[in-house]
C-alpha cells in the first residue's frame, strides 16, 4: 500500500505521510505509554516515535531521494538538500499524555506541499504550495476560507520568550484592545493554524525565531499562506532565516490590529 504513493503529487504524498502518522496516534491514544526525556522538561512518547516511523516510511517509499527533518529521528540525508521533508508526528505531545485529544499530525515539504491532520476529528488540511483544502471522511475536499468572524486568537505561552522583555505573548492577553476585539484562545499544538487557515481560528500568535524550516510550523504556515492568510513573524518582516515569531491572521484588518497592539507593548 505505501508503494503506490510513488507516484503521487508532493500534497498526496504529504497528506499519506500525515494520515499514517495519525493512525498510529489514534491507536495508541489513552495506553500508558513510555516517556523519552528531551530535557527542560520537553518529552516525546512511543506514540511520537512509532508515528513518525510510519511517516518516515511512506516519504521513504514515495521520495527515496529526498532528504527528512523528524523530530525524533533528526536529519536524514543532506540537510542542504533542495527537497527537504519536514516531520512532525505529534504536534502536541503534553496534551496528549494528559489524555487531551487537542493535537496534530504535521508533514511538510520545505517551500511546498504540507499536510495537518487532527488525528481525532478525522480532519485533513492540506495544500500543493498554492491552494489550500479540507478534506473529511466521506465528504468533496473544500478550499479553506479564512475569516476572522469568530474573534478568537490563539496565544502561544509557551517557554523559551526571546523577545521579552519587548515582547511577551502573555502581555497581549491583558491589552485593553485585545480584550474590547478578541478573545483569546491558548493551545499547544499547531492545530491553530490550520483552523486559522480554515475560518475556524481569525489568527494565531507566537514568539520565537524563524520558524519557517520548524518541523513544529511549517506545515501550518504553508496552510496559512495557500488559504490566502496574511503571515509575517511578530514584528511584521516576511517568515525568515532572520524572523522573529509568527503572525497568522485571517486578513489584513486583524493582522494590523494584533501588529498595533504588539507594538505597544515594546
Amino acid at each position: 500500500m505505501i508503494d503506490s504513493y510513488a507516484s503521487s503529487d508532493d500534497a498526496a504524498v504529504a497528506t499519506a505521510g500525515a494520515r499514517a502518522g495519525a493512525d498510529v496516534v489514534r491507536t495508541m491514544y489513552g495506553q500508558r505509554l513510555n516517556r523519552i526525556d528531551k530535557g527542560a522538561g520537553d518529552f516525546a512518547t512511543a506514540a511520537d516515535v512509532a508515528a513518525e516511523e510510519m511517516i518516515l516510511d511512506v516519504i521513504r517509499a514515495a521520495r527515496p531521494d529526498d532528504a527528512v527533518l523528524g523530530e525524533e529521528s533528526g536529519q536524514q540525508g543532506a540537510a542542504g538538500a533542495a527537497r527537504q521533508w519536514l516531520v512532525d508526528p505529534l504536534c502536541g505531545t503534553l496534551n496528549y499524555a494528559a489524555g487531551n485529544m487537542l493535537v496534530a499530525v504535521n508533514v511538510a515539504l520545505r517551500d511546498g506541499a504540507a499536510a495537518v491532520v487532527d488525528p481525532f476529528s478525522g480532519e485533513v488540511f492540506f495544500t500543493d504550495g498554492e491552494t489550500a483544502w479540507v478534506r473529511y471522511d466521506g465528504a468533496d475536499d473544500a478550499l479553506l476560507t479564512p475569516t476572522s468572524a469568530t474573534r478568537l486568537v490563539d496565544v502561544n505561552l509557551d517557554q523559551p520568550l526571546p523577545s521579552a522583555p519587548g515582547f511577551r505573548a502573555v502581555d497581549l492577553l491583558a491589552h485593553p484592545e485585545f480584550v474590547e476585539r478578541f478573545r483569546p484562545r491558548v493551545v499547544s499544538t499547531t492545530l491553530a493554524l490550520a483552523w486559522v487557515a480554515a475560518g475556524k481560528r481569525a489568527a494565531y500568535v507566537t514568539d520565537g525565531g524563524d520558524l519557517s524550516g520548524s518541523v513544529h510550523f511549517a506545515a501550518g504556515i504553508a496552510l496559512c499562506r495557500a488559504a490566502g492568510c496574511v503571515v509575517t513573524g511578530i514584528d511584521g518582516a516576511p517568515i525568515g532565516e532572520t524572523g522573529r515569531g509568527l503572525v497568522a491572521a485571517a486578513d489584513d484588518e486583524t493582522h494590523g490590529l494584533l501588529m498595533s497592539m504588539i507594538r505597544s507593548r515594546r
